[in-house]
């Protein structure tokens, strides 16, 4: 199943093409600015039963170098089988479109980023006759933004920033960054780079940060994609004050028991008590308050 950072990281490319040609100087290679670019279709099945799809596929056209096809794919974990398909995609579309073919692979860990950028060869070490080599965007390589201004010079690239720092300490300070940036564009151009953020971020806490900033920072906007996620921070936020009453309710019944039975409660044991925001612990201590001869004794 296709999830949302492994869409977003992809699809922002096609959202702007020319941000590979931006990307390129953080990922060592040299990219002219394309004049032109088109996404191609990225359906790569053959007429036998067996179906491949390259995450995206952008044709550009430079003054200096001629046309090159670039193959984009989201990359969320090691994958032994990848390398093989990844020839296969730059081959195929080699062959078929008759123009140079390069692949860029987009991570959000070190790990797979440091196991994408290996050079994989297909024959043995003395015939490697085809070698894939590609090139890898990940939080090893792209900037930390963290500069308002320097993030409304590139929106696009600071989204990109910010999704391949997802699970990095320094996506805290590119979302604020971007969300501030944010405040003074049109919607139209704001919408898109909200929601691939959105996505990109995933599962990662920093998502709830965006959130945040998104419901606070961006509250003048009306469009669905932004009010989605305004609900979304809404219903966690609704979800954590049910937890947390449920909770300041379990407590407060754990020290009435005691209190009830006549125990002296030391501020110790009310403070632990009352800070405690674990349900499944507090029905534990509730059930030793009715027989425990000390208050102190429903901890053990």
């Amino acid at each position: 199943m296709v999830k949302p950072p492994h869409e977003a990281m992809h699809r922002i490319f096609q959202h702007d093409p020319g941000l590979f040609s931006r990307v390129s100087r953080f990922l060592g290679v040299d990219i002219p600015r394309p004049v032109r670019a088109t996404p191609l279709p990225t359906d790569l099945t053959e007429t036998s039963p067996v179906e491949r799809r390259v995450d995206t596929v952008l044709r550009f056209e430079t003054a200096e170098q001629g046309d090159f096809l670039l193959a984009i794919e989201a990359q969320g974990g090691k994958n032994p089988d990848k390398p093989a398909s990844w020839a296969y995609y730059t081959s195929y579309l080699w062959t078929k479109y008759r123009l140079p073919t390069a692949l860029l692979v987009v991570c959000q860990d070190h790990a797979t980023a440091k196991w994408a950028q290996r050079a994989v060869s297909s024959g043995p070490p003395q015939l490697p006759t085809l070698t894939l080599r590609p090139v890898v965007a990940g939080p090893h390589n792209m900037p930390v933004i963290t500069d308002p201004e320097e993030a409304r010079a590139d929106l696009v690239l600071t989204s990109l920033a910010a999704i391949t720092h997802a699970a990095e300490p320094a996506v805290d300070a590119i979302l604020k960054a971007l969300s501030t940036a944010l405040r003074d564009v049109p919607e139209d151009i704001a919408d898109p780079l909200v929601e691939f953020t959105a996505q990109g971020l995933g599962k990662h806490p920093a998502k709830h940060l965006w959130r945040n900033l998104v419901a606070v920072d961006l509250s003048f906007y009306k469009s669905y994609l932004v009010e989605e996620i305004r609900e979304e921070a809404r219903a966690e936020a609704r979800a954590e004050a049910r937890v947390e009453g449920e909770a300041r309710r379990a407590a407060e019944d754990v020290l009435l028991v005691l209190e009830q039975r006549g125990l002296d409660i030391s501020d110790d044991v009310r403070g632990r008590v009352t800070d405690c925001t674990d349900p499944d612990l507090l029905r534990r201590w509730l059930t030793r308050a009715v027989t425990v001869p000390k208050a102190e004794e429903i901890f053990e």
